[in-house]
C-alpha cells in the first residue's frame, strides 16, 4: 500500500484552483508508534487517529464503540423517572397514549421508536404528526385537544414541545397529562407539563447535550423498561429498533462522539439486518445492495423519510417507519420516492435565488441572512445547509407569504444559533423559534427582519480563527491512485461511523492524470476517470453539486493534465464485489 502521509500540520506544496488552503493535520510521531505497537494498527490508522486528537486510551473505546460503555443512566435527566413511572403506568392500566412528534427525520424516528415499543407492550398509541403548512412546528392546542377527544390520556411529544407553552398549558387545564421528550434548546421557564426530559434544559447537569431526541427516547424506554421489569412485567430488548435511533441521530447532524458514537455504530449493524419493512423497501429501491452505513442513512433514506414533511403529507415517514404491511410500505416507499423528486426540484430554485443574495452579501459577515417571498417552506433548511457549507459561516433563510416569514437557520461549531434565535424571541423580535446550537427554526413579520439582522450582528461572532475556515481544507494524507484500492478503503471504514465531529477521511491522491471530466446526465454533477502516470491504475471519482462552481471550472480545464486532488474515498458493491471510488472535494496543480 502506497502513503505518504505528512508528519505535520503544513500547506500543501500546490495551488489549489478554488483558492483553498490544503493543510494536513499534525500527528505526533510517538503517539503513532504507540497506537500503532498497542492496538495492531496499521501506520494510517495510527496517524489518523492521532491527528484527531483519539488519546491512547481512548482508542479500544474509538474503533469499537459500545453502548455497555457509553450508554448514560437515564435516570440522571431531570424527570425521567418521573416520566418512565407515568408511561409504565399508562401501560399497566391500558390507558391510550397519544404520540405527538415533529415532521422531520428526528422526529419521524423517534415517533416510531416509541410507536415499535408500545406496541410489543399490547400499548397501541395514537400517532400524530402536525402538517407542516397548516400547523408548523410543534404542539399546537387544537390538536392536543383533538388527541383528548379521541382517547388519549397521556400525550408524549417527541423532537418537539420545550417552547410549547401556551398549547402545553391548555392540555393541562383540559386534564391531558403530557410528556416532552426533546433535546432542542429551552428557557428558564417550562412549559406546564407533567414531565420535561431534555439535556439541554437550562437547569440540566447532563453532559450528554449533543443527544438527537430519538436518543432521548431511546433513553425513555429502557428507564419504562427498568420500571415494569421491577413489577415483573416482561419487556423488549430496545436493542432491536437501534437502526431508527442510527437514523434520527445521523440525519439530525448531531455530534457523532461518545454515546452518538455508539448508538449509530450498533444501529448500523442492526440496519443491515434489514429487519425493518420500512427501511428494507426504501433501501430495495434505491438500488442499495450493500450494508448501509452512514452514507445510505444521510442521503439515501433520511430525504426520502423527511420529503413527506417538506412538500407532501407530514406523516408518511413514521407510518412507513411502523408498517409491518408489505403492500402498504411499498406504496408509502413510491409516494416518498415522488415526493422528494419534487423537493429536489422546488429546492433547486430556491437555492439558485439564494446562492445569489449570498454572493451579493457583505462577505465580512460573520453570518447569513437570506429572504424570499413565495420560497417552499419545505426546503428552506436544506437551502441553509448548503449556504452554511458553501460559506462556512451561520445561515438562515426565510420564506416570506403574505408579510411572515418562516425561517430555518443552520450553523457552524462554536455558534450557538438556537440561542440566538431564543433571545430575539424574548426581546419580542420573532413570534415564535427555537432550536439547539447547529438548527433553528423560527418565525418573524417581514417588517421586523432588518432588526433581526441587527441584533445577529450584536450577538453572533465566528470563533477565534474561523473568519477563513471556508477557504481552509484539512487533509488526512496523501495516496497516489494505485494506493486508493477497495482494502484501503475498508481499513478507513475502522474510523467511523463518520458525521459531525468525526468527518470523513479526506486524502490527497498525488501525480494523478484527469483523463475524462464530464457531466452527468441532470448537468449538476461531474465525473471523471483519474490514471496514475507511472502504474496506470484507475479511479472513478465525481464531484458533486459540481455545476456553475469553481470546482467544476477547475476540472474541465485540466482534461488531460496532471494535478493532485482531493477528496473522501467511498466504499459501495457491484455484482457482489466491493468498489472504490472518490468523492471530488477540491483540485490543484
Amino acid at each position: 500500500m502506497e502513503s505518504a502521509f505528512a508528519t505535520s500540520e503544513r500547506s500543501a506544496d500546490a495551488l489549489s484552483l478554488t483558492g483553498r488552503q490544503w493543510l494536513f493535520r499534525d500527528a505526533d510521531e510517538r503517539q503513532v508508534l504507540a497506537l500503532a505497537q498497542r492496538y495492531g494498527l496499521p501506520d494510517i490508522l495510527a496517524r489518523i487517529l492521532s491527528a484527531r486528537g483519539v488519546g491512547l486510551e481512548e482508542t479500544e473505546q474509538f474503533l469499537n464503540p459500545s453502548l455497555k460503555a457509553t450508554l448514560p443512566d437515564p435516570s440522571h435527566l431531570l424527570d425521567m423517572d418521573a416520566a418512565a413511572e407515568r408511561v409504565a403506568g399508562a401501560i399497566m392500566s391500558g390507558e391510550r397514549i397519544a404520540i405527538f412528534g415533529d415532521y422531520d427525520v428526528d422526529g419521524a424516528t423517534s415517533s416510531a421508536l416509541l410507536a415499535r415499543y408500545l406496541r410489543a407492550l399490547s400499548a397501541d398509541p395514537i400517532l400524530y404528526i402536525p402538517d407542516r403548512m397548516k400547523e408548523g412546528y410543534g404542539p399546537n392546542s387544537a390538536a392536543l385537544l383533538a388527541l383528548k377527544e379521541r382517547g388519549a390520556t397521556l400525550v408524549i411529544t417527541v423532537d418537539c414541545g420545550t417552547l410549547a407553552f401556551e398549547p402545553l398549558q391548555v392540555a393541562h387545564e383540559a386534564g391531558l397529562d403530557v410528556i416532552v421528550i426533546d433535546h432542542h434548546a429551552g428557557e428558564a421557564q417550562l412549559p406546564n407539563a407533567y414531565g420535561v426530559v431534555n439535556p439541554n434544559r437550562l437547569d440540566e447537569t447532563s453532559l450528554h447535550r449533543q443527544l438527537a431526541a430519538v436518543g432521548v427516547a431511546f433513553l425513555l424506554i429502557v428507564a419504562i423498561n427498568r420500571k415494569l421489569r421491577s413489577i415483573g412485567r416482561e419487556v423488549p430488548d430496545p436493542k432491536q429498533w437501534l437502526d431508527l435511533v442510527a437514523l434520527g441521530t445521523v440525519c439530525d447532524v448531531v455530534p457523532l462522539i461518545g454515546v452518538n458514537r455508539a448508538l449509530v455504530a450498533q444501529g448500523l449493524k442492526v440496519m443491515a439486518l434489514r429487519g425493518n419493512l420500512g427501511l428494507r423497501t426504501v433501501l430495495d429501491m434505491a438500488a442499495v445492495s450493500e450494508k448501509p452505513g452512514v452514507y445510505h442513512a444521510g442521503f439515501v433514506i433520511g430525504p426520502r423519510i423527511n420529503a413527506g414533511g417538506r412538500v407532501g403529507k407530514s406523516d408518511l415517514g413514521v407510518r412507513l417507519l411502523v408498517t409491518e404491511d408489505e403492500a402498504e410500505a411499498l406504496m408509502l416507499a413510491r409516494e416518498l420516492d415522488q415526493y422528494n423528486a419534487e423537493r429536489k426540484s422546488i429546492e433547486a430554485a430556491v437555492l439558485e435565488q439564494a446562492m445569489a443574495q449570498a454572493e451579493a452579501a457583505d462577505t465580512s459577515a460573520s453570518f447569513l441572512m437570506v429572504a424570499g417571498a413565495g420560497w417552499h417552506p419545505g426546503v428552506i433548511g436544506i437551502v441553509a445547509g448548503r449556504l452554511k457549507e458553501r460559506f462556512h459561516k451561520p445561515a438562515a433563510v426565510i420564506a416570506i407569504d403574505g408579510g411572515i416569514g418562516k425561517a430555518s437557520a443552520r450553523s457552524v461549531s462554536g455558534v450557538d444559533i438556537g440561542a440566538a434565535v431564543i433571545a430575539a424571541r424574548q426581546a419580542g423580535i420573532l413570534s415564535a423559534g427555537g432550536g439547539h446550537a447547529m438548527a433553528a427554526g423560527f418565525t418573524v413579520e417581514e417588517t421586523k427582519i432588518p432588526a433581526l439582522k441587527e441584533f445577529f450582528a450584536s450577538r453572533l461572532r465566528l470563533p477565534e480563527g474561523e473568519t477563513h475556515a471556508a477557504r481552509r481544507l484539512f487533509i488526512d494524507g496523501a495516496i497516489s491512485v494505485g494506493g486508493a484500492t477497495a482494502e484501503f478503503a475498508e481499513q478507513l471504514e475502522r474510523l467511523g461511523p463518520f458525521g459531525q465531529g468525526n468527518p470523513q477521511v479526506r486524502l490527497v491522491i498525488q501525480n494523478a492524470v484527469n483523463l475524462k471530466p464530464e457531466w452527468t446526465t441532470s448537468g449538476e454533477h461531474l465525473k471523471t476517470l483519474l490514471i496514475d502516470r507511472l502504474s496506470n491504475a484507475r479511479l472513478s471519482a465525481i464531484a458533486f453539486r459540481a455545476a456553475n462552481t469553481k470546482l467544476g471550472d477547475a476540472l474541465m480545464v485540466t482534461r488531460g493534465k496532471g494535478i493532485s486532488i482531493a477528496g473522501q474515498l467511498r466504499l459501495s458493491e457491484w455484482n457482489g464485489k466491493p468498489q472504490v471510488s472518490l468523492h471530488i472535494e477540491d483540485i490543484a496543480i
